[in-house]
């Protein structure tokens, strides 16, 4: 009898996926959530299977694919570009992969899947001094928005519905505002937070050399 099964178990989402040879140009995603959905999912980091971390309490959703870059990590190297863009000291990454946004003309039916993406800019989101941006990208083949380059090329309508949703999707009536969106940012700026992120991983979980 076979020992081990090793192509019979899932690898964990984070960690067991490659972002792909063609990062930060193409990159492999994790999708989390759905502009369908009216919970919001995360993988749990322990395990790698998708939790709920809570219910979307009030109307606003998603509009756009929503989940993260596999073996990234918004640490050091993520939170010193934002101090670096922003002007501000102290910023410190959020401790978690990568976030990114695809859009998509299709309607997929659920998150828990893995699609090729193609990056054009981003959110330089910071929330309570700490770096979380948002990576926005478009699906490689994508029919409406495939051929978009670079986010100057993306409607206006979309990208503030975006950063509508970012920075009130943890808003209760009558709290203060916990998020901030200072940049909306380019391509290029996007395949440095990618980078970045991907070096914070290495060093993080693998043991790579400081940059």
């Amino acid at each position: 009898m076979p020992t081990h099964f090793p192509s019979a178990f899932r690898a964990h989402p984070w960690h067991g996926v490659d972002p792909g040879p063609d990062a930060p140009s193409v990159v492999t995603s994790f999708i989390e959530i759905v502009p369908a959905d009216t919970v919001k999912y995360e993988v749990d980091k322990a395990t790698g299977l998708l939790k709920v971390d809570r219910p979307q309490r009030f109307s606003n959703v998603c509009p756009a694919l929503y989940g993260f870059v596999p073996r990234t990590l918004c640490a050091e190297r993520v939170g010193a570009y934002c101090s670096e863009k922003t002007g501000r000291v102290g910023i410190i990454g959020d401790g978690d992969p990568l976030d990114i946004c695809v859009l998509t003309e299709k309607s997929l039916p659920r998150g828990d899947v893995l699609i090729q993406a193609i990056p054009i800019g981003g959110l330089r989101m910071i929330d309570i001094n700490q770096a979380d941006d948002k990576v926005i990208a478009v699906m490689r083949d994508d029919a409406v928005y495939g051929h978009l380059t670079d986010i100057r090329q993306c409607p206006a309508a979309v990208i503030e519905r975006l950063r509508h949703y970012f920075l009130t999707y943890k808003l209760s009536p009558g709290s203060p505002d916990p998020v901030e969106i200072t940049h909306v940012y380019s391509r290029s700026e996007a395949h440095e937070v990618i980078r970045r992120s991907v070096a914070d991983y290495n060093a993080a979980f693998r043991g790579a050399a400081m940059r």
